[in-house]
């Protein structure tokens, strides 16, 4: 029979053992990070109706989505989170308690040319909370809060939340003349920290018919200078002149205020009003996050204020505040830029039993004690040399053996040993138990992220 060669298709991630115990760590401190807040976990279906998936329709998303049929059925994967979330408020809108707050980490779907640190599936970590017709502007600085206690508890110091309000750039657009163009100018805006200040002029005034002075103009703006404290004395000074923008000002020290009071350190966060965000939805404050020693990644985490959630699916005013990690790429980046504590326990046991008698009763009844203490064991049931059962353990990281032989079994005991220090001793089920804890507490130390800067 003809083999095939087996292989992994490009742009799709596939770890080997010890770096997905790595991802799974991640995903777990997300996990509890975001129960800490009181958010839901939500598992939406990975395939959705063509009809449902693309309602917005049009655009880049319709380009780059995996479409296929089955049957008569016209099906999608899903390409991000929120568009699922959007449908699944919508239909279960009279089951839900508003304000709604999930959280939802799952694989999305993008057919985009596959290239460094960027896949066609990738895992998303999502927070949004929906409210029923309005919703609170401290919840725009919570989202922003828990993505900042979410990176210190991995491990990650050196980065900074940038924010601005949607209001404020619209605002500035109307005072300009621009509100017509005001969606053609985002986007351009947008592009500013990957293509530079003068690209964005040209394409304002060649492609759009900016003046080029009011191109300036909006450029000398939008770098405005003097981080959060300066920024907002710089907007007072064009206060009065559109409603809007004025909205959008406040709304901006607001959040600020607010997001100091959560507790996010100054250093943490700043108003940047080059900030943008592509997406037509947002409506309000919007996020990107940035790793301070390496600007070139960009952004690691992003999102923002949307005004009207689900508003393909229901006619039912539901707006949201959100924020994702494109966790896949932030896990390539780290690793690639050596931020993953390489020395956590990555073994799939705390404790591998070698049996050294052919009766294996007392191991297992061995095995069975330990893992009703909480202790993650395995019993290693090979006929092999001694030599190869502890190089097994010594391959696979496992912090602990125990030897049960004749000697051992007779005298009630067992012997344990440490097989990063050497040290051997015997001792009984309950010390052993209690010198395996103390170890794997040591062991333990330390986060799932090394942040080489501190």
């Amino acid at each position: 029979m003809e083999k095939v060669k087996p292989r992994t298709l490009s742009g799709f991630m596939e770890l080997l053992p010890a770096p997905q115990v790595q991802m799974e760590r991640i995903m777990q401190v997300l996990r509890e990070t975001y129960a800490l807040y009181g958010f839901y976990p939500l598992d939406t279906p990975l395939i959705e109706s063509s009809e449902v998936l693309l309602a917005k329709g049009g655009g880049e998303t319709e380009k780059q989505i995996y479409r296929f049929t089955k049957g008569d059925s016209d099906l999608s994967l899903r390409f991000d989170l929120t568009v699922p979330l959007a449908k699944y408020v919508a239909q279960h809108y009279g089951e839900l308690t508003f304000p709604f707050r999930r959280f939802q980490i799952g694989k999305v779907y993008r057919g985009e040319r596959a290239q460094r640190g960027r896949f066609r599936e990738f895992y998303q970590a999502d927070i949004d909370v929906i409210g029923d017709g309005k919703l609170d502007i401290i919840n725009e600085a919570e989202v922003p809060s828990i993505i900042y206690k979410t990176f210190t508890s991995l491990g990650l110091e050196r980065f900074k939340i940038r924010i601005n309000n949607r209001k404020v750039l619209n605002g500035f657009f109307a005072i300009l003349g621009l509100t017509e163009k005001a969606g053609d100018v985002m986007r351009t805006i947008d592009k500013l920290e990957k293509i530079g200040a003068e690209k964005v002029k040209t394409i304002l005034v060649e492609d759009f018919g900016v003046e080029a002075a009011t191109a300036d103009e909006l450029l000398k703006f939008i770098e405005t200078p003097g981080g959060t404290e300066g920024i907002l004395a710089a907007l007072e000074g064009y206060k009065g002149k559109n409603e809007v923008f004025d909205l959008g000002a406040e709304e901006l020290k607001t959040v600020a205020n607010y997001m100091t009071a959560f507790g996010v350190p100054a250093d943490h966060f700043e108003i940047d009003l080059t900030i943008a965000r592509g997406l037509d939805y947002y409506t309000g404050t919007v996020y990107e996050t940035a790793m301070l020693d390496h600007p070139e990644i960009g952004s690691i985490c992003s999102g923002g204020r949307y005004d009207n959630l689900a508003e393909y699916y229901t006619d039912k005013q539901l707006p949201g505040v959100g924020i994702s990690i494109g966790l896949t790429r932030l896990f390539y980046v780290l690793g690639e830029q050596g931020y993953l504590n390489d020395q956590m326990n990555k073994a799939p046991a705390d404790v591998l039993i070698l049996p050294m008698t052919d009766d294996m009763g007392a191991a297992i009844k061995t095995a069975t004690a330990l893992r009703s203490a909480g202790i993650r064991t395995q019993l290693y049931g090979e006929q092999k040399k001694f030599k190869h059962k502890i190089g097994y353990a010594d391959k696979l990281g496992i912090p602990f053996v125990i030897f049960l032989g004749e000697d051992e079994i007779n005298a009630g005991v067992v012997a344990v040993k440490d097989m990063e220090s050497g040290e051997q001793v015997k001792v009984s089920l309950d010390e052993a138990v209690n010198l395996i804890r103390a170890g794997l507490a040591k062991k333990n130390e330390g986060k799932v992220i090394c942040d080489k800067s501190i």
